[in-house]
């Protein structure tokens, strides 16, 4: 199978077995398919993760991490919209078009800085006694393999990541049968909000192997954006290096690793939320810089940030650790994709043995 099945997964996962081989998945041959009918999914490969479960239902109500019941969902046959309105009232917040134009980029920064305070909390599992950092571990991996198979965009993926995160952080109790539902439900939000042609919904219960219903999703991501407070314009790693590199352009090798180590922070539960967005970006830039040409941090960015290497210091030095035990994680499926030659495979670019400027 694709991966394992989520509930002997959690266990065996705990007893620190190592994950299946995934099978090679169909992918979509161009962007503008993903809007096909969910009878012509099953002939594209994609399939599903975990086994069916229970049909949904909130076993308790979500509070916020205070622990006051603000948020009590009665998810009722027919008293949620099959499928709600996409939001227009916040646009997308970085485009390469956009910031390409230098007149723009300071303005640009200062908006995805004041915004980085939607961000999850540092130890949001403790209020989930039922999910495990290795669970969500298991989940990232599989909305990042899902998001490639589906070719989206790296921006849909951080998106979701952070949805999925900040929902936990802001809720208590969830169920670990309900974790998978969770993700699914961060990653079609993530995709109405970037995607030009999002995958239908039908597709996200597909993908789950109708685990869950259109209606129980469609509840699900109705909590998320209340929740959320709507606040879905959340800044990202991939925004702010996207930035970081129209202003100081780097070579196509150097760009994919920094793409890549940081997408590899999004499996970490414990260590990046700590740090913003925008220095996770800069470490990046700085790690993949330094493992390509040795160079770090230039006088540039420095400027335009307000960063200087002593800052980002840590993040570079947490990042390193990550790169460096990325070929043994049991998860794999970022790894894989920047094994592509459409990434310069610098997956397998073999990671510095030590920073020496630490």
């Amino acid at each position: 199978g694709w991966l394992r099945k989520f509930l002997p997964l959690s266990s065996s996962l705990l007893a620190g077995e190592q994950a299946k081989q995934r099978t090679v998945l169909g992918v979509l041959s161009e962007n503008e398919l993903r809007s096909r009918s969910f009878s012509q999914a099953s002939e594209r490969g994609v399939r599903p993760p975990f086994s069916p479960l229970q049909d949904f239902t909130l076993q308790q109500p979500l509070f916020f991490s205070t622990g006051e019941p603000v948020v009590q969902m009665q998810l009722e046959h027919g008293q949620l919209p099959a499928h709600l309105p996409r939001w227009s009232s916040d646009e997308s917040l970085t485009t390469e078009e956009v910031l390409c134009v230098s007149e723009y980029a300071g303005d640009i920064h200062q908006h995805l800085k004041e915004r980085e305070v939607f961000r999850p909390k540092p130890g949001y599992l403790e209020n989930h006694p039922e999910v495990t950092a290795g669970m969500r571990v298991v989940v990232v991996d599989w909305l990042a393999e899902v998001v490639q198979e589906y070719k989206l965009q790296s921006e849909t993926l951080h998106l979701a990541v952070n949805y999925l995160d900040r929902f936990l952080s802001r809720t208590a109790h969830v169920k670990r049968v309900k974790l998978q539902l969770v993700g699914t439900a961060a990653l079609l939000i993530a995709a109405k909000y970037e995607e030009i042609f999002p995958p239908e919904m039908d597709e996200f219960v597909y993908i789950t192997d109708s685990t869950y219903s259109r209606r129980q999703l469609a509840h699900m991501e109705h909590a998320f954006l209340k929740v959320l407070d709507f606040k879905m314009a959340a800044p990202t790693t991939h925004q702010f290096l996207s930035l970081f590199m129209s202003i100081h352009p780097v070579c196509a090798i150097t760009e994919n690793l920094a793409l890549y180590v940081a997408e590899l922070s999004l499996l970490e539960v414990d260590l990046f939320p700590r740090y913003t967005p925008s220095v996770v970006a800069a470490a990046a830039y700085s790690l993949a810089a330094y493992t390509v040409s040795k160079s770090l941090w230039p006088d540039s960015l420095h400027t335009f940030t307000g960063y200087t290497v002593v800052d980002i210091l840590p993040c570079v030095t947490d990042l390193h650790q990550l790169y460096v035990s990325a070929e043994t994680h049991p998860q794999q499926a970022i790894r894989g994709k920047y094994m592509s030659s459409k990434y310069c495979r610098v997956s397998l670019i073999p990671p510095p043995n030590v920073l020496s400027f630490a």
